[in-house]
């Protein structure tokens, strides 16, 4: 459907022509507006036809109409189209220390890392997510927003399948995973606003308590559910001996527990790729995708046609006066 967003700017049509009538007459030595389109108006028309000023005002007229109408902003609203929303913004944190990269876990019975996994099993997450706002969270020794939130979950899977153990330090900053988290969703009006935090270790590096963060997250309505992966100290015991356990290797889950507990959340542990599988099962059934469509009808912006339309009509009148210039006075 055609539509103008400014139709009174088509009333100035008739301006030069009341600007002619309104300014007194010009007087010889004084300054005075120049009205362009209505020079050679008044010339004298020889049997036979139109003369060239007759050709230069009306090119000059052309031009003017075409500029207003650019100037009207006319547009084209296509059909309405229906877009999927959930109204709800969900939070991927994927813990990508030094430890993700412990070769610990299975996929089709040969050994893999845990972020191996972990990737696999989130990309059918994210896939099944459609109608949701979903982003993600990068955290090791520092946390990063690697992807703000998008309804673009095709881009964040190709993504997320980039990601490497040890881009964002070795160490381990839940709190500040959990406060990033907040701080991106703080400002968002979606009606549920989830993160899922992914960790294999404990709290080594940061500058924010994890707790005290959860705290600060359910007073925002952010609930969390986290998600332990690898192994707990008792196993690594068993690996490295009682002195040789890697810092932050060992899965702290009491916190985690707690980080669940206080926003609302739950806490799941992961050991193998069935598990993280019925795991994110388990988090479609708790947050499940209410699907609502929304319409939206596109609209293209259509001024740039009548600008480029005045090129015919100024070209036409800039080569009448060229050949005016050339021709010699009688």
């Amino acid at each position: 459907m055609l539509s103008i967003d400014h139709v009174w700017m088509l009333a100035l049509l008739p301006a030069p022509l009341l600007l002619r009538r309104v300014l007194p007459p010009v007087e010889r030595g004084e300054a005075a507006l120049a009205v362009s389109l209505l020079q050679g108006a008044d010339s004298a028309v020889p049997p036979g036809g139109a003369t060239r000023p007759d050709l230069a005002a009306w090119c000059l007229w052309g031009i003017w109409a075409l500029l207003l109408l650019a100037a009207s902003r006319p547009y084209w609203l296509d059909d309405p189209v229906s877009r999927i929303s959930s109204g709800r913004d969900l939070m991927l944190a994927v813990d990508i220390s030094g430890s993700m990269s412990e070769p610990d876990m299975t996929i089709d019975a040969r050994g893999a890392s845990r972020l191996e996994v972990l990737k696999l099993v989130v990309d059918d997450f994210i896939e099944r997510r459609a109608g949701d706002r979903v982003g993600l969270i990068l955290f090791g020794t520092n946390a990063y927003a690697f992807v703000p939130l998008t309804f673009d979950l095709e881009t964040l899977r190709h993504l997320l399948d980039d990601i490497s153990t040890g881009l964002a330090g070795r160490r381990t900053a839940i709190g500040d995973a959990i406060g990033l988290a907040v701080k991106s969703l703080r400002e968002q009006e979606a009606r549920h606003k989830v993160l899922i935090l992914v960790t294999d270790g404990s709290n080594t590096a940061g500058f924010q308590d994890p707790v005290t963060s959860a705290l600060l997250a359910r007073r925002q309505g952010l609930r969390i559910y986290t998600i332990g992966v690898g192994s707990d100290a008792e196993t690594l015991r068993r690996t490295y001996g009682t002195q040789g356990i890697p810092e932050g290797s060992a899965l702290d889950e009491p916190t985690l527990r707690r980080i669940a507990g206080v926003t609302g959340g739950r806490y799941f542990r992961a050991t193998d790729r069935a598990a993280l599988e019925q795991i994110y099962a388990e988090l479609d059934r708790l947050e499940p995708v209410d699907h609502e469509f929304r319409a939206f009808r596109p609209r293209r912006e259509l001024f740039a046609l009548p600008l480029a339309l005045c090129a015919l009509p100024l070209g036409v009148y800039v080569v009448g006066l060229r050949r005016d210039a050339r021709e010699p006075a009688t």
